[in-house]
């Protein structure tokens, strides 16, 4: 290029580069658009959570702040050294002032009041501190000189903030210190020994801590920031409000601004969040755009700047406002501890406002002027440049993109939960019972209802005291309709807690409560009060049971009951409470952070439960207890004495009827509880609570005799047509065991017929005892047989084993009194039917009463379990010819029935509870024995004979089931199980 050329493109080189910094200096109103859209979106989240009065206050103060940075934009280089000690020196004053006559508050002495208005100094000592020291680190001073300078000055404000204290404000000042020192290319021999002496100094810090920034911390450092209260409070409801809201947030939500209250600091520390709550992460994005667009446009005015000082300016204000805008965001995501810094130009504050509005100015001055003035200045000049600028602005904005990422990381991974979480923490519901599931006889005649299906009950009417008090003409319209008076209603309502859910107020029969619900009055509610009837009263008192609130034992086998559940407590109410019990409704009602009730919520109604049909026929039923009842009382000496008996189809197992007697009336249970009739039911002779078929056992007597014939027939030790010899008793061992009457030589089925004890003496004997054990346990001897019924005792069914192994000893006579059911070994009524009924059909099952489950006429059978066949069923045969022989002509004639094969066994056993001359008396029936239909067994205690025989009993009960088999059997539509 030759030498006349040179001058040319130097001069179109300067041109260009003008006019290049002309468009930069007019491009730096993105700047300003930047800030301003901080400021718009800080002023809509105002708006947004309801706070409309600081919203238009924090606009006026906008207006001003911008006035602020019009005029410090007019600022020229010549003026920013004079500016710089200016506001340093204010800012110090106002500092030393606070100190003596500022505002207290939570501690802390921090504000200036002026009426309604206050004044932060430390806000002013960020920019005083940031201006002077790029004045004394911009100078052409030695190094150790602008180092020390720089130092001296920034103790001043940094231990003034301090002594305030605000340690956030003190730490931003301390960062900025640094910032500046690095910016300001000091040496790294005067940086590395602050920088340890800092290292060292720090851990001594946290003794100054308050306890409320250490609780910050703590909760930071150890995760606990998900903790429903305490520290961590503010970061769970940051992440409910950054995780819920959806990408464009949930403007049409009707509780949006009740969702807001739950954020504390909504308007300064945590503004980014909650602005992303209310407009979504869209909102969240464009805020950290324009902080990003704010702070890259300030660090590049720093190379537009015409003076050292005028860079360092730029370059630590983008610094400064990049930290305040990490730390601002990285506290609202839970990944730095909150700090107290709120964000630049979004959160409330009229003092940080104006002061970075301001500073903003000045920096945007300063590129100006190195615009219009950069071609005079000296080269030497030009080339000083603040150290790192560009790169710190990078590292913030990758750290902004990362803390972008982790919340949108947040809202795709936890967002539901996190929505769940927020709704949860608002709502307070009331449970609404669900109506309980009758259960009825196998014809659907009522056993156990709810006093409500049949016109007894009451409903009970509660009110939400914050929605109805505030509300005179309803609270009066409430009163006449439940019949109290105006005052006295609208006093209690008065006089009752702002977070109280609900107050009952009234219980009302039914046609009441339908005229309450229809007055549709808000913050009122109609609950139907779970009492339940028991239509039968004693007759079926053990075996249906009682409901009542839910004990500990009952939350064991039903987690997550809530607090008062109605459950079923005894008896088939017990068993089948999973289906009688129904599901719960609820009303919910939203409430504010307090607990204060605010408004109605979802409503869900009760899904009643489904009805239990039993297989149980009323009238056998009344008439076995009857039967039972009167044989009982019968004999001279009733007290202390028990009556039992069970029907039951022996191909199913459904138990037809189960009659206990004494019993008891389950409508004591109430409610009303009638405490003082329990107690005298607990303690009455007989024990009525107890259901006696299932669990009371007592020896068998000659009953047991079908179970030691039919081991003979498995074990064949004797022919059963073999005679043999036995007369009025039997010595063994020296002991004599009489008969209960002289007789003959007999084979099997006679001795059945005629329960001759010294033949069964003897077969016993010659069985051995473990074959009768073998047998009777495949017989559900000394087992529970498996009822639906909670609490079935398992009876005794002792061995030589079993009786050894509890120290005691097994004597010879044991096995001969095993022969006629006496000794080790007591039973129920219910295993007692169970074997008489396997003996005549050649099949085991397991008794069950309940038989369908349903609502209505939509009845689905319940899952029978499986019956088992007997692998002996073949050998019986002289077992039930012997039964049969009982009937007609042997010990339980009374039980034939005329035209019907009965096939049975009576039984007469001593009992160490009763007197000398009282029995345990049995009578277990089958028929027809051709096919059988019922197994019907009897239990009664008393001498034995006339009109307390088990006999008579059990025969009345096969007589009325042959003469009413047709309607007894007869059942509505089922489905399959």
């Amino acid at each position: 290029m030759s030498r006349a050329r040179a001058p040319e493109v130097t001069e179109r080189r300067r041109t260009r580069e003008a006019r290049r910094d002309r468009r930069g200096a007019a491009f730096d109103l993105l700047a300003v658009v930047a800030a301003l859209a901080l400021v718009g979106l800080g002023l809509a989240n105002l708006v947004l959570v309801g706070a409309a009065d600081l919203a238009a206050r924090q606009g006026l103060i906008a207006a001003g702040g911008l006035l602020a940075l019009a005029a410090a934009w007019r600022f020229r280089a010549r003026s920013l050294a004079a500016l710089s000690w200016v506001t340093y020196v204010f800012a110090v004053l106002l500092l030393v002032g606070v100190l003596a006559v500022g505002l207290s508050a939570n501690g802390a002495t921090r504000w200036f009041a002026i009426g309604s208005l206050t004044f932060q100094p430390s806000e002013l000592a960020k920019i005083g501190l940031l201006l002077v020291l790029a004045a004394v680190l911009g100078s052409g001073r030695p190094a150790w000189q602008r180092f020390w300078l720089a130092l001296v000055l920034a103790a001043v404000p940094i231990g003034l903030t301090l002594l305030q204290p605000d340690l956030s404000t003190t730490m931003l000042l301390v960062v900025l210190t640094t910032v500046m020192l690095v910016l300001g290319r000091v040496p790294a021999r005067f940086l590395l020994p602050l920088a340890a002496t800092a290292a060292v100094a720090a851990p001594l810090l946290i003794g100054m801590l308050r306890p409320y920034q250490v609780a910050r911390l703590g909760s930071f450092l150890v995760g606990a920031h998900e903790s429903p209260t305490g520290s961590g409070w503010a970061v769970r409801q940051a992440h409910i409000a950054l995780g819920s809201a959806g990408l464009f947030g949930r403007g049409e939500d009707p509780l949006r601004e009740l969702r807001a209250q739950y954020l504390p600091e909504r308007d300064t520390d945590l503004a980014p969040a909650s602005l992303v709550g209310q407009w979504g992460l869209a909102a969240g994005a464009l805020v950290v755009l324009a902080a990003l667009l704010l702070v890259w446009r300030l660090a590049l005015a720093g190379r537009a700047a015409r003076t050292p000082q005028g860079a360092l300016v730029a370059g630590g204000l983008a610094i400064l406002i990049g930290v305040e805008t990490v730390v601002s965001v990285g506290a609202n995501l839970g990944l730095l501890p909150l700090a107290g810094v709120p964000f630049p130009l979004l959160s409330y504050g009229g003092t940080a406002l104006v002061v970075h509005l301001a500073a903003i100015g000045v920096v945007l001055s300063v590129r100006r002027d190195g615009a219009r003035r950069r071609l005079w200045a000296p080269v030497s000049r030009r080339s000083i440049r603040p150290r790192l600028v560009r790169l710190g602005a990078v590292a913030l904005s990758l750290l902004m993109l990362s803390f972008g990422f982790y919340g949108w990381r947040l809202q795709a991974t936890r967002g539901e939960e996190l929505q769940v979480v927020g709704d949860d923490q608002m709502t307070r519901c009331l449970r609404l019972p669900a109506p309980r599931g009758a259960i009825t006889d196998r014809h659907d005649a009522p056993l156990a209802v709810n006093a409500a299906d049949v016109g007894a009950g009451v409903d009970r009417v509660l009110v939400v005291p914050a929605l109805l008090r505030a509300r005179p003409a309803d609270v009066d319209r409430l009163a006449d309709l439940v019949g109290r008076p105006r005052p006295d209603l609208q006093a209690e309502l008065d006089a009752t807690a702002d977070t109280t859910l609900s107050l009952p107020v009234a219980d009302v029969p039914r046609g009441v409560a339908d005229a309450v619900t229809a007055a549709g009055l808000a913050g009122v509610l109609v609950v139907p009060e779970p009492r339940r009837t028991y239509p039968e009263g004693a007759l079926l008192g053990p075996v249906l049971g009682f409901v009542g609130v839910a004990t500990a034992e009952d939350e064991q086998r039903w987690p997550n009951l809530p607090a008062g559940e109605i459950v079923g407590r005894a008896g088939l109410e017990r068993q089948y409470d999973a289906v009688l019990r129904g599901i719960n409704g609820r009303q919910c009602v939203y409430v504010d952070p307090r607990g204060v009730p605010v408004a109605l919520g979802e409503r869900r109604e009760p899904v009643r439960g489904a009805d239990l049909r039993l297989s149980l026929d009323l009238g056998l039923q009344r008439r076995l207890d009857a039967g039972v009842a009167a044989a009982v009382r019968a004999q001279p000496r009733p007290r202390d004495k028990i009556g039992a008996a069970v029907a039951m189809d022996p191909r199913t197992g459904q138990v037809l009827a189960i009659a206990s007697y004494p019993s008891f009336d389950n409508n004591l249970y109430g409610p009303p509880l009638d405490a003082a009739a329990l107690q005298a039911a607990a303690e009455a002779p007989g024990s009525p609570m107890l259901e006696h078929v299932t669990q009371a056992v007592v020896p068998p007597g000659s009953t047991f005799k079908l179970v030691v014939a039919a081991a003979n027939q498995i074990h064949r030790v004797w022919s059963p047509d073999l005679v043999v010899p036995t007369g009025a008793s039997f010595t063994y061992g020296g002991h004599t065991f009489g008969n209960w009457r002289p007789m003959g030589p007999m084979d099997l089925r006679q001795a059945i017929a005629v329960s001759n004890d010294v033949y069964f003496y003897k077969l016993a004997l010659a069985l051995g005892p473990e074959a009768v054990a073998e047998t009777a346990t495949a017989l559900g001897v000394g087992r529970p047989t498996g009822i639906d019924l909670p609490g079935e005792s398992a009876g005794y069914l002792g061995t030589p084993g079993s009786v050894e192994a509890r120290g005691g000893t097994w004597y010879g006579g044991s096995t001969v009194i095993l022969g006629i059911g006496q000794g080790e070994i007591q039973v129920s009524p219910l295993q007692n039917a169970l074997w008489t009924a396997a003996l005549a059909t050649g099949s085991l099952v397991t008794p069950r009463l309940g038989m369908t489950v349903g609502t209505g006429t939509a009845h689905t059978a319940l899952p029978a379990p499986a019956v088992t066949p007997l692998p002996f069923a073949a050998d019986l045969g002289p077992v039930r010819d012997g039964m049969v022989d009982v009937v007609t002509g042997g010990t339980g004639t009374r039980a034939g029935v005329y035209g019907v094969t009965v096939g049975a066994k009576t039984g007469t056993a001593q009992d160490g509870g009763l007197r000398d001359d009282e029995y345990d008396n049995w009578m277990s029936a089958v028929a027809p024995m051709e096919a059988p239909e019922i197994a019907l067994t009897v239990l009664t205690q008393g001498p034995g004979s006339g009109a307390n025989s088990a006999s008579g009993v059990a025969a009345d009960g096969l007589r009325y089931y042959l003469d009413h088999r047709a309607e007894i059997l007869a059942t509505g539509p089922v489905a399959g199980p």
